[in-house]
């Protein structure tokens, strides 16, 4: 296998594969070049989310500025959008779905680190070079979803269609469809019902 398919499937693989780091790189740049476009040129803010979401049929509103590791990992559905500050670890699949709105300072974080220190410390290979492994796990979003401001999401977490993540959550494990959660550790408050209606 391939580092870049360990890395997908959630392997201990090396990130300085020659291989992924020149996706990262060319990630980096578009990310870069897209903050860098004024709103008021959305044609060009466009092209260069198509080179950065690839995978992504459907494209986002992003405010500038934006972070991405690979963006060929992440999948939007329609009409999502994310305010600024958005971090996206994509180092395994991220799949948001229709309808989701990312507020300010959002990570959804993928990558994971060995828990034991001879496992996650540097290595140094027979000619020198030094590397060290890690690993990751794939995030789900449902439809319909609301994280607020600064939460951030771990690595092999899936979040139920219909969901609000309180402001400053951090999202350790899976939220069932249709709940108000929040805290650190993000936990469920309660079922979002009917009651919660606002227009009557």
């Amino acid at each position: 296998m391939t580092e870049r398919e360990k890395m997908l499937a959630g392997m201990l693989y090396d990130p300085s594969d020659p291989e992924l780091g020149a996706l990262l790189v060319k990630a980096r740049k578009l990310a870069r070049r897209y903050n860098q476009i004024d709103e008021d040129e959305p044609e060009a803010r466009e092209a260069v989310l198509r080179e950065l979401l690839p995978n992504s049929p459907n494209l986002p509103g992003l405010q500038a500025p934006v972070w991405f590791d690979y963006g060929c990992n992440t999948t939007f559905g329609a009409f999502c959008g994310a305010n600024f500050n958005f971090t996206c670890l994509d180092v395994c699949p991220v799949h948001i779905g229709n309808n989701v709105l990312i507020g300010p300072n959002v990570t959804l974080a993928t990558p994971m680190h060995p828990l034991l220190p001879e496992e996650r410390n540097v290595r140094r290979r027979p000619d020198g070079s030094y590397y060290n492994l890690e690993y990751a796990k794939p995030i789900t979003i449902g439809d319909d979803c609301w994280l607020a401001a600064n939460v951030v999401v771990c690595g092999g977490v899936t979040i139920g269609e219909g969901c609000v993540i309180g402001a400053g959550s951090v999202v350790t494990r899976d939220i069932p469809p249709h709940s108000l959660a929040a805290g650190n550790p993000c936990r469920v408050l309660r079922p979002l019902t009917d009651a919660d209606r606002m227009e009557k």
